[in-house]
């Protein structure tokens, strides 16, 4: 009778004891771009919070490539057992699927764990190039006669696609030069080696900041507080520039429920925290928490958004 008792007990506690356990290990965060950027650093950020606030190490790394879908393919085969963790953000789970054929299921391959925050993207220009507002550079673009160039964090990127919406409603034609990441696309216009851009408010700011870019107009619906005299694209005549550059904590389709909402409630606290809100701020991320079922239907609407978008304007992007 005690044998029975003690067995029955032993299944109990090891039934548990993985969610009990965990995190027993090591994490990895995989962060699909180079080192640099908002993608990067949101993946320390939260590695950071995640680690202090669970007694194990969470860590970065960088897969960067395809527009996000090396990084992407990586979590979405690795087993569903909390140590292999993404962030994935509009592009890898919205524009990305939205306008080329990807060889994963943006909401079947993958469970959503927890939003983190968001930023708008901002039309910037190298200094030499002579336009100081959008419709000069709209103007400039046309009287250059295609030979206008710009960088993008890699095909199906928000900021590829915002820039392709862009040429489509202007009118004019630029090349687009595509790299593994925001880092190195940014590291290329500072050298001059392209004119324009539209990366995330978080990556620009820096540079903003130092004046190494121009910034000509900003995504949303109002003006951003860090740029108050920045126009945004809706004041400059175009409609539709209101996307969001987000970014969330995602792992593998059939993650264990017990391990899902862990995480979410920690990195639920740490976005409650003000000394971290300010950091976001300060970088222009507005905090944006969400339940793993909210982050879930919030990816399908993203996806839904600009499968129509690319729909519309006929964008269909080839590898």
């Amino acid at each position: 009778m005690g044998r029975w008792i003690f067995l029955l007990f032993a299944a109990s506690f090891s039934c548990g004891a993985p969610a009990q356990a965990y995190p027993a290990k090591a994490v990895k965060i995989i962060v699909p771009a180079q080192p640099g950027g908002g993608l990067d650093l949101i993946g320390r950020t939260v590695a950071d919070q995640l680690g202090r606030a669970m007694g194990q190490s969470f860590v970065v790394e960088n897969v960067s490539g395809g527009g996000g879908q090396i990084a992407t393919q990586a979590t979405a085969r690795a087993a569903p057992d909390g140590y292999t963790l993404m962030v994935g953000y509009v592009g890898t789970h919205g524009t990305n699927p939205a306008v080329r054929k990807v060889p994963y299921d943006a909401v079947k391959d993958f469970t959503a764990i927890a939003m983190v925050g968001g930023t708008p993207n901002v039309l910037v220009v190298h200094p030499a190039v002579p336009v100081t507002d959008l419709g000069g550079l709209i103007d400039f673009a046309k009287k250059s006669a295609g030979k206008m160039n710009y960088a993008s964090g890699g095909i199906g990127t928000l900021n590829h696609l915002a820039m392709e919406q862009l040429k489509a409603d202007a009118g004019f034609e630029a090349t687009a030069a595509h790299y593994r990441g925001i880092g190195p696309a940014i590291n290329d216009i500072l050298a001059g080696q392209n004119q324009m851009m539209m990366p995330g408010l978080a990556a620009a700011l820096p540079h903003l900041r130092s004046k190494k870019m121009r910034p000509l107009a900003i995504t949303g619906l109002k003006r951003h507080p860090l740029l108050p005299d920045l126009p945004t694209f809706e004041e400059s005549g175009f409609k539709g520039f209101d996307g969001v550059q987000w970014y969330g904590i995602v792992g593998p389709a059939k993650l264990p429920s017990e391990i899902t909402q862990r995480l979410n409630a920690e990195i639920g606290k740490a976005l409650a925290a003000p000394a971290l809100q300010q950091r976001l701020v300060a970088e222009a991320i507005e905090p944006m928490p969400m339940t793993p079922a909210e982050f879930g239907a919030y990816i399908q609407s993203e996806l839904a958004r600009y499968t129509q978008l690319a729909k519309e304007r006929n964008i269909k992007l080839d590898d």
